[in-house]
């Protein structure tokens, strides 16, 4: 997949959600206020705070689009993952908000009968956010991108808490009213365990965490089944927004030139571009085979 092509999923998938939102935003704002319903209203004010997450996104993706530079060797990916942990923050400061309004709600007693429109709001909220959490992360799976990812995860917390939500404020329409505030407490919960997944994520990329082993084992194999090569010293990677960076050391033949070690690198490193597409960049090191070398680092 082509570098534009990455970037343009990416800013479509992102740009429906973030209208689609919008829209369910008012629709349980105004539902939850003159439905009577403090679920459905908190579940409103955290569609808003998604605003500023996808908003976060989409100028993390600008950012990290942009290609590398004299200051920025490495390309500016690493905003993707810088806006994941904003998103991250978002949504625990949402989930405590929320915690909070039902826990004093619960303790003045301070209960409400909701209205069918409440029942209505929540229960077409899981069924459109269901449908954007499963697109987005088709897309996200393709581009393996984090900040994508991230918005995928938000859009399946907003799911489930409405599910949450459906369930409170269903209860409370039907005489449970103490049902409303502490389906509204639940969901709190919830966000917390989604923004604790993305933080986690984003911040493994951040201190450059070795990709999944199946990415390693797969690069492993094709290197060593590039004819010159007689064994893969080690394998590091890190991810870099869209793109993982990959450093290979390559054990060779002490007695080839420097043009044939050459040549070999560069087919070790086609043959990895092909086969994925989200390696960005190859970086090839040559050791003698069977020959004592010192691998030198202070890391």
């Amino acid at each position: 997949m082509e570098r534009d092509e990455r970037f343009g999923r990416a800013d479509r998938v992102i740009k429906v959600g973030f209208w689609i939102n919008a829209i369910l935003m008012v629709m349980k704002l105004l539902a939850g206020h003159y439905g009577n319903s403090e679920a459905v209203f908190a579940d409103g004010v955290e569609s808003g705070c998604d605003f500023i997450a996808i908003l976060s996104t989409i100028i993390a993706l600008k950012i990290g689009r942009k290609p590398y530079d004299d200051k920025h060797p490495y390309g500016h990916g690493k905003a993707e993952s810088i806006s994941a942990i904003i998103v991250s923050l978002v949504i625990f400061a949402t989930g405590s908000g929320i915690l909070y309004k039902a826990v004093m709600t619960i303790v003045n007693r301070d209960y409400a009968a909701p209205q069918f429109m409440a029942v209505i709001a929540a229960f077409a909220t899981i069924l459109i956010k269901e449908g954007l959490f499963r697109y987005t992360r088709t897309v996200s799976k393709k581009l393996e991108s984090p900040a994508v990812e991230a918005i995928a995860k938000d859009h399946r917390k907003d799911a489930l808490t409405s599910v949450a939500t459906l369930v409170g404020v269903g209860g409370a329409y039907f005489g449970f009213v103490l049902m409303d505030p502490l389906a509204a407490g639940l969901t709190a919960f919830f966000i917390f365990h989604i923004g604790w997944e993305t933080f986690s994520g984003a911040a493994h990329d951040l201190m450059d965490g070795q990709p999944p082993d199946e990415l390693i084992a797969g690069v492993t194999a094709i290197a060593e089944g590039v004819p010159g090569v007689e064994h893969v010293h080690e394998i590091r990677g890190r991810r870099s927004g869209q793109y993982l960076i990959v450093d290979l050391k390559l054990d060779m033949d002490p007695s080839m030139t420097v043009k044939q070690s050459h040549d070999i690198a560069t087919e070790v490193k086609r043959q990895i571009f092909e086969r994925f597409s989200n390696v960005g960049d190859v970086m090839i090191h040559i050791n003698p085979h069977e020959e004592e070398h010192e691998d030198l680092i202070r890391l």
